[in-house]
């Protein structure tokens, strides 16, 4: 299943939500909706500093990771970067591959 790296800032907004309703019901939140698309939260952690919140979250495809990434966008109450993750052996496949590649003015 692939994984992702989710990186957030909250909004003044979405801080707010975050005092009202606390770390847990976030958790809860993040739980239900990515689980509705057959994924899964490896791991959420809130921080400070440039982000936020940072997880790591497995989705079945990446068209889900983007369904969820559009409709959390969209609410304004969160900025986020996604970035998908690969394995070491999925890195070895693909340094294996043949890519015919020629570099501009060579």
């Amino acid at each position: 299943m692939p994984k992702f790296l989710i990186q957030a800032t909250y909004t003044p907004e979405g801080t707010k939500g975050l005092l009202k309703e606390g770390a847990s019901g976030r958790r809860t939140a993040v739980d239900q909706v990515v689980s509705s698309l057959g994924g899964k939260v490896e791991a959420m952690y809130f921080a400070f500093g440039q982000d936020d919140l940072v997880m790591i979250i497995d989705f079945p495809d990446p068209v889900s990771m983007a369904a969820v990434s559009l409709t959390v966008k969209a609410s304004g109450a969160l900025h986020t970067r996604a970035t998908p993750l690969l394995t070491v052996d999925e890195i070895d496949e693909a340094s294996r591959r043949q890519v015919a590649f020629r570099a501009p003015g060579s």
